[in-house]
């Protein structure tokens, strides 16, 4: 018998098994040979009506396909679970990458599961929904003594699934959640001394919102723009900004604020009204920031791991590819981030980290700032936590699976074994309505005619992912792996010329 989901006894199996991750982490992880399951639950949990809004959004549970690469230990097990079976031949394409084991040989070690269950659902409520294919996850799993769980983001089901499968869970404890909000964000930096933007949190509703906007004004007159952020969001869906621009001379600030606002949100996500969004925001709260201004800005990120022992690791930086009318929403990113800052922001992630770390946070998470050049320095402001796996995760995994190199602390860059320094341009947003004429496996065809490829002698090439998402939605991911910055990009830029020229092709004309 289980205990109930969200009982005083689910929170003690829980902890409980978590001990044994510890135990994991300095026996097995080490160990190439130890024989070990990883169960893959690629769930995005996040606020359903968010996600609805990103097209593809169902073909995301393919970007932790990057995992699959650990079937390179030769007695490691993967059991990947989806809501509709991912296509063979995406399998074969990310199966292709492992060297120096047999195909045949990973076939053998990864289980694929599917809940054959395409709606907006998150993956964990399906597979909890669905006993004999829990009991099936069961039987894949060798020694539960030698298994944890990995998922994108995990909740209070995550770690029900968890319980229920009597195996630990290599992410943060859900119950911490509130860490990694908006608020929480903007906590832990006031608590670490790290700056930024001046701003408000633990807002619940429109006067709330009204009362951090009006203030904002005050203590700076000049100030053109705010932003007003749901507590959760993907990809900047939840924000909205709103203009000062139009405030006549004299006026009452709050006054023409409050009548303003419904009419003078500009919202990221598509689609959004002011009636849904403020019950959203009375649902879960949010906060009001300034606008950060300047001609020059960036907008890097720092990535850092607590591991179960404890202890902090910077993992990356990167730079964030950003568009939208406002410049918020996600599409892709640079790594590393830019010489002139990666390590003034490395340092900062890491501050944070400590922090997380003793307030018991396990595992990935990572810390977008917003910078702007000042003459020959840049200034920096922290925006958010992202407690959880984000879209810069599964590029560097990639990276790191491909070369068998590692990222270098003192000066920012990765490495591979033979000291060369590597670079990528990545993205999760490559689309184009003709996209839609091909399939998957038009698309390694396409690839394998034109040579983008990773190529291992060189360790630089090309890597595709969202391959699902291709055919429907005209849209995939991608990851281009150069010895240089400005290589990347142009390797990036050639392969978007390739396929949207073979996009056009008729094979039988």
């Amino acid at each position: 018998m289980h205990p109930t989901p969200g009982s005083a006894d689910e929170d003690r199996r829980f902890g409980e098994l978590q001990k044994g991750l510890e135990r994991q982490f300095r026996d097995v992880f080490p160990d190439r040979n130890a024989p070990r399951t990883v169960v893959v639950i690629p769930s995005l949990s996040i606020d359903a009506e968010i996600l609805a809004k990103i097209a593809g959004v169902q073909h995301y549970e393919e970007r932790m396909l990057c995992m699959l690469m650990l079937l390179r230990l030769p007695n490691t097990r993967v059991v990947y679970v989806t809501s509709e079976p991912v296509a063979p031949s995406t399998i074969d394409y990310h199966l292709s990458f492992l060297s120096g084991i047999p195909a045949e040989h990973a076939r053998r070690r990864l289980h694929l599961l599917s809940c054959h269950d395409a709606s907006m659902t998150t993956i964990t409520d399906k597979i909890l929904e669905r006993p004999r294919l829990l009991q099936r996850i069961r039987d894949a799993i060798d020694d539960v003594a030698a298994a944890h769980m990995t998922c994108f983001h995990a909740t209070a089901r995550d770690r029900t699934l968890a319980v229920q499968l009597g195996i630990p869970m290599y992410a943060c404890d859900p119950a911490l959640d509130d860490l990694g909000s908006k608020s929480g964000s903007r906590e832990a930096f006031r608590r670490v001394g790290v700056a930024m933007p001046d701003g408000f949190e633990r807002l619940r509703d429109e006067r709330d919102i009204v009362g951090a906007l009006t203030e904002l004004k005050h203590r700076d007159p000049s100030l053109r723009k705010a932003v007003v952020k749901l507590e959760e969001g993907a990809s900047g869906e939840g924000n909205a900004v709103f203009r000062f621009d139009a405030l006549p001379a004299g006026s009452d600030v709050e006054t023409w604020v409050r009548g303003q606002l419904p009419a003078r949100l500009e919202y990221v996500a598509p689609d959004e009204d002011w009636e849904s969004y403020l019950a959203k925001y009375e649902r879960m709260g949010g906060i009001v920031e300034a606008w950060i201004s300047g001609e020059t800005k960036a907008s890097p990120s720092v990535q850092c791991r607590v591991d179960p022992l404890g202890d902090v690791a910077t993992i990356s930086t990167h730079d964030q590819v950003l568009s939208g009318p406002s410049g918020q929403v996600f599409t892709g990113s640079t790594f590393p981030a830019h010489a002139d800052y990666r390590l003034d922001i490395q340092a900062a992630g890491e501050k944070v980290a400590r922090d997380l770390a003793q307030r018991g946070v396990l595992g990935r998470f990572g810390v977008d700032f917003v910078s702007v050049k000042e003459g020959d320095a840049w200034r920096h402001h922290a925006i958010e936590i992202n407690l959880r796996k984000g879209g810069t995760t599964h590029p560097f995994l990639t990276l790191q699976f491909l070369t068998d190199g590692r990222y270098e602390p003192e000066t920012g860059l990765f490495r591979t074994p033979s000291g060369d320094a590597r670079f990528y341009y990545a993205s999760d947003n490559l689309k184009n309505p003709h996209y839609r004429r091909l399939t998957p496996q038009d698309l390694i065809d396409i690839a394998v005619e034109n040579d983008l490829h990773f190529h291992g002698a060189t360790q630089q090439g090309v890597v595709f992912h969202l391959i699902g998402a291709l055919s429907q939605f005209g849209k995939l991911g991608v990851l281009c792996v150069a010895d240089s910055h400005d290589a990347a990009q142009r390797l990036y830029q050639d392969t978007v010329a390739i396929l949207d020229r073979e996009a056009l092709v008729d094979p039988g004309a």
